[in-house]
């Protein structure tokens, strides 16, 4: 019998190769739709040193109707799609108070077309990777999917709001639709193997990708956004979940919309406890034996002061939870990072 296929858009970016690779691994064949826009081709190759086949790939851009219809076709064709998994997005939070024109035209404008291209070919079942930034500065933390939604503080964090509205808003309408909103919070690490990673083109947005590449003497010192935020050091304080964690949790997303048809729901993933980035910086330290220099600086502009998930919800719906631990993260973090170097 024939395994079915998962539609991974954006899957050659960083939380997509991953969840590819545990996709594979569960059984299902991955199929990857991406422009390299934001990741290279390169990635591919080091998805096929793990799961020892190359993944078919579509080269297209999300955003052109056209290009995306005529590859949903294509893949739909023998009726074995089991659902599509949607990361295709700028994602860079201080990045989109910069261009929040490419944010709105790229992230709200691909979802768009997805909607429509899965609805021309039959296909109802969608993931979508969203954020934990839709819940903006929350009022309580940690923060379950009860809470309000408040205005976004970024342009980022507004089009995942805005996604969620359409999808939920299509889920409500006549169109034959099931999804996953998954509000992730701060992935990081890489794969065990180091054969694949986060690989930011050019100046990183993220912390961990800054880190290390400071550490290996790639850039200047990391620059801390802020040091008088109202935490215990002064510093933000986020949920750092492993991406291989995060890979699984798409797993039994595409699991739970088989079994639950019809269904729409959001669910925060995350490891439940908050990290500062001067604790962060710390477990990095003791975990790789090695200083990371760094400073302080200003703060970002659209950064909240603190934010960490209750995960409840999906650990009773989906079956998941975190099994990695931010110590076991940050390493395979400088594992991957020691490979880009010698590479």
């Amino acid at each position: 019998m024939a395994k079915q296929k998962v539609v991974v858009t954006g899957g050659a970016g960083y939380i997509g190769s991953h969840t590819v690779v545990a996709l594979h691994e569960a059984g299902f064949s991955p199929v990857i739709f991406d422009n390299f826009s934001n990741s290279k081709p390169e990635v591919l190759d080091g998805i096929a040193r793990i799961i020892g086949e190359k993944p078919q790939i579509f080269e297209v851009d999300c955003r052109s109707k056209a290009e995306l219809a005529q590859a949903i076709e294509a893949c739909a064709s023998d009726g074995q799609i089991a659902g599509v998994i949607h990361f295709a997005a700028f994602k860079a939070v201080g990045e989109s108070t910069e261009r929040p024109l490419d944010y709105f035209d790229n992230n709200i404008g691909s979802t768009v077309s997805l909607l429509e291209a899965m609805t021309a070919a039959g296909i109802s079942n969608l993931v979508f990777s969203s954020s934990c930034t839709v819940y903006g500065q929350p009022d309580a933390i940690p923060v379950d999917e009860q809470a309000p939604i408040l205005p976004a503080e970024s342009p980022y964090g507004y089009t995942k709001q805005a996604c969620e509205r359409l999808i939920t808003d299509a889920f409500n309408s006549s169109m034959p639709l099931s999804a996953c909103l998954l509000r992730y919070f701060n992935p990081i690490g890489a794969h065990p193997s180091a054969a694949i990673g986060e690989l930011p083109l050019g100046h990183p947005n993220n912390l961990i990708p800054y880190l290390t590449q400071a550490t290996a003497g790639k850039r200047g010192p990391l620059t801390v956004f802020g040091n008088d935020y109202p935490t215990e050091d002064g510093t933000c304080i986020r949920d750092y979940i492993h991406v291989m964690d995060l890979a699984r949790a798409h797993v039994a997303s595409i699991h739970w919309l088989l079994s639950n048809p019809a269904s729409c729901e959001a669910f925060n993933l995350g490891t439940g406890e908050g990290k500062s980035v001067s604790q962060v910086i710390a477990a990095f330290e003791k975990a790789n034996g090695i200083a990371v220099p760094y400073s302080f600086g200003p703060r970002r502009a659209g950064d909240v002061t603190a934010i960490f998930a209750n995960a409840g919800k999906a650990e009773r719906a989906l079956g998941w939870k975190c099994e990695l631990s931010l110590e076991e993260a940050l390493r395979d973090a400088w594992k991957w990072q020691q490979k880009l170097t010698e590479g």
